[in-house]
């Protein structure tokens, strides 16, 4: 299920009603310079972008995920470089599988040293040889094998790398979601801090309020302001990755992230972790180069039988001397086997072991970091639906008693702000959570070698129309 209704937009109807009927207590001069107050607070409250799922767009084009991953998919430096590696090895197959190339020599063999006898003497004449030399039976095809086998595991390994780079594009596609976010909320806050050192200076002036008030909405603005100015750079360093990451120039123009929405996740471990063996690229990857180890151990058993090259020669004379020819058949003989073959076997037994430990090993790392990111992945739903249901509203309340107060002159105004502050501090860590759970699954997708249900990019303005009949049940804590 999708939901574009916010943590706290159930809270509206209800601020209204109690900061209406805080108004009652309040007269004269106060209440003039309160109402303006609350009237902005309440103002601030209801304003789309001061709540989750409801920001204004901004006035870049947004920046698509879908599109970035497409872009990333085509154009990322780490991709192509894997590409090319999988396109050479693929070129090594039909190599392997090949004969050696055959030998053709040609020369002069001449009798006496003083000079050339050629047609003098019987034993003076031309040479020349052609040979080829035939791999016992198997190792070629083992050889082709070998190759296969690498060109496999790099295959499986750049699958890997495919979705190692669209988890790259997610996590910094969030990260900077999630900066454009905070900075939507610190602006609105700073905002509000601005208006509240206007009527602290007014009510400082009228004599019905305290420098103090004056000076701490100066303080909470000029902090608010080195926060929103560290946002904005790591808005900039973030673009930076995110442009290298989808093959764009570092100073390439990137819109913010268009809104997202809630996207259910009810897959179980079990399932994930079943889904991972059979799917997991990295994994098959390792079980191609085990695969290959054993080929190669297969192979350095075959060197113990010899090769063997057949030799056609021809040996031409002249002035009547009768032409010669002969076949020759050539083998190596493996007698330093205890120093060469021995050795090679016990070489390629001892890699084909490391190939499988290795292959033990990443499977081991895949299975924690699936635990990892599973837990992770529910530890965001329960944050986010205690923000939601629990926090966030309690929130709401202590403020609008904190703001009733101030409206009828019984609390100062930094107990009315230093709600609002635990206020949006929470939307923020709802945020937070929410970001931390889409990078979480994004994880999970690459981990199980699937590619994940990517969502669609809804913007919550279209569904506003329905915002008031849900705001009741939000009141009441209620879920997505």
């Amino acid at each position: 299920m999708r939901s574009n209704n916010g943590p706290g937009s159930g809270h509206q109807v209800w601020t209204c009603r109690c900061i209406i009927e805080g108004w009652e207590f309040a007269a004269g001069k106060r209440m003039l310079v309160t109402k303006f107050i609350v009237t902005f607070v309440l103002a601030f409250l209801l304003t789309p972008s001061a709540i989750p799922y409801g920001l204004c767009a901004s006035a870049d084009e947004p920046a698509a995920l879908d599109q970035l991953i497409e872009e990333a998919l085509k154009n990322s430096p780490e991709l192509l470089v894997s590409e090319s590696k999988v396109a050479a090895s693929v070129h090594r197959i039909p190599q392997a599988k090949s004969l050696p190339d055959p030998m053709f020599m040609f020369g002069y063999q001449n009798e006496g040293t003083k000079k050339l006898t050629l047609g003098e003497e019987a034993d003076s004449m031309g040479m020349f040889s052609l040979s080829q030399m035939f791999l016992f039976p198997g190792k070629r095809a083992l050889k082709g094998e070998m190759a296969t086998r690498d060109m496999e595991s790099l295959k499986a390994m750049h699958k890997a790398t495919q979705l190692k780079t669209i988890t790259t594009v997610k996590q910094l596609y969030y990260d900077l979601f999630l900066a454009h976010k905070t900075v939507d909320i610190l602006k609105r806050l700073t905002e509000f801090f601005s208006r509240i050192e206007d009527a602290a200076n007014a009510r400082y002036s009228s004599g019905v309020g305290s420098q103090q008030e004056v000076i701490m909405a100066q303080t909470e603005k000029y902090m608010l302001l080195e926060k929103e100015e560290m946002q904005k750079q790591k808005i900039q360093a973030v673009q930076g990755m995110l442009n290298t990451a989808v093959g764009r120039p570092v100073d390439a123009p990137m819109g913010r992230p268009v809104n997202l929405s809630y996207t259910s996740y009810k897959v179980s471990m079990e399932d994930l972790l079943r889904t991972t063996k059979d799917n997991s690229p990295e994994l098959r990857s390792r079980e191609k180069m085990v695969e290959g180890a054993r080929a190669k151990v297969e192979m350095a058993r075959k060197e113990y039988y010899p090769d063997f090259t057949i030799a056609a020669n021809y040996y031409p004379k002249t002035n009547g001397f009768m032409d010669m020819w002969s076949m020759t058949a050539t083998i190596n003989i493996p007698i330093f086997y205890k120093t060469k073959q021995d050795q090679a076997v016990l070489e390629a037994q001892a890699n084909l072991l490391w190939a499988e430990r290795e292959a033990k090993t990443v499977e081991y790392m895949l299975s924690s970091s699936i635990r990892d990111s599973y837990s992770m992945t529910r530890t965001a739903e329960n944050l986010m639906k205690l923000y939601k249901e629990g926090v966030i509203p309690k929130n709401y309340q202590d403020f609008q008693l904190a703001l009733s107060g101030y409206a009828a002159g019984k609390t100062e105004a930094i107990t009315a702000i230093s709600r609002l502050k635990a206020l949006l501090d929470t939307e923020l860590l709802y945020w937070i959570q929410y970001v931390e759970r889409e990078k979480a699954i994004a994880r999970l997708d690459a981990l199980t070698g699937r590619t994940g249900s990517e969502f669609n990019a809804q913007d919550p303005e279209k569904n506003n129309t329905t915002q008031g009949q849900d705001s009741a049940d939000h009141g009441r804590g209620g879920r997505n």
